[in-house]
C-alpha cells in the first residue's frame, strides 16, 4: 500500500488573500524558567492550508463541521488531472471515469484547474458528497462564491488545499476527516490518499 500525504505543513501554508495566517507562540521550553516540557499555542483560521468546507461556509443555515458524517471525508474517491477552466463536459468524463472505477462519490482535481458554474451543476446533479481540489477556493480565486453557493447549497463537502503534484490520476481511498470543530464552517485537515 502506499500512502499519499496530501495536506499542507500549516505553519507554512498557503493563506487565502486576505485570511490571517497561522501563528505559533512558545508557552514553555524544557529547562528555561524551571520548565519540564515543551508546550505552544497556535492559532488559525479555519480555511488555512489544506482544509474543509461545510455548507454553512455560505448557506446561512447549512451544516456546520459537527453535523455532517465523519464518513462523508472518508471513502473511495477519484483523482483525475486537469489545467484551466472545468467545464461541465470536463466533469462528466472524469465522473464516467471515476464510476467505471468504483469511485464516483468523491472527485478530486489535480493541476491548475478553475471549476465553471456549470461544471459545479453537473456535481450536484451526480450527488457529489465531496469535490476538492489544489486552489485554496473552489471557482475563480477572485469570484469563488457562485460556485461555492452552487455546491454547498446542494451539501457537497469541498476540499480545499490539497497537494496532489505527485499523485497520479485513478482511484483511491481518501481521509480527509477534519479537526472537530463542531460550529465551525470549515476545518483544517491531515489528507490522505491510499492506493493498492
Amino acid at each position: 500500500m502506499t500512502i499519499y500525504d496530501i495536506a499542507q505543513e500549516v505553519l507554512s501554508c498557503k493563506v487565502y488573500p486576505g485570511d490571517p495566517a497561522p501563528a505559533v507562540q512558545q508557552l514553555a521550553v524544557i529547562g528555561e524558567q524551571g520548565s519540564v516540557y515543551n508546550g505552544t499555542s497556535f492559532s488559525m483560521c479555519s480555511h488555512n492550508g489544506t482544509h474543509v468546507d461545510a455548507p454553512a461556509h455560505f448557506i446561512k443555515d447549512g451544516k456546520t463541521i459537527g453535523e455532517i458524517p465523519v464518513e462523508t471525508f472518508i471513502g473511495d474517491c477519484y483523482v483525475a488531472r486537469h489545467a484551466g477552466e472545468v467545464t461541465a463536459d470536463d466533469v462528466r468524463t472524469m465522473l464516467a471515469r471515476a464510476a467505471a472505477a468504483g469511485a464516483g462519490q468523491r472527485l478530486l482535481i489535480a493541476g491548475p484547474a478553475v471549476l465553471t458554474e456549470d461544471a459545479a451543476r453537473v456535481l450536484v446533479e451526480e450527488k457529489l458528497l465531496l469535490y476538492g481540489n489544489e486552489s485554496q477556493t473552489v471557482g475563480p480565486e477572485n469570484a469563488p462564491m457562485a460556485v461555492h453557493l452552487i455546491l454547498l447549497g446542494a451539501g457537497i463537502v469541498l476540499l480545499e488545499g490539497a497537494v496532489l503534484t505527485d499523485v497520479s490520476e485513478g482511484k483511491y481511498l481518501l481521509n480527509a476527516a477534519p479537526l472537530n470543530l463542531a460550529r465551525c464552517e470549515g476545518a483544517p485537515c491531515r489528507a490522505v490518499l491510499l492506493a493498492e
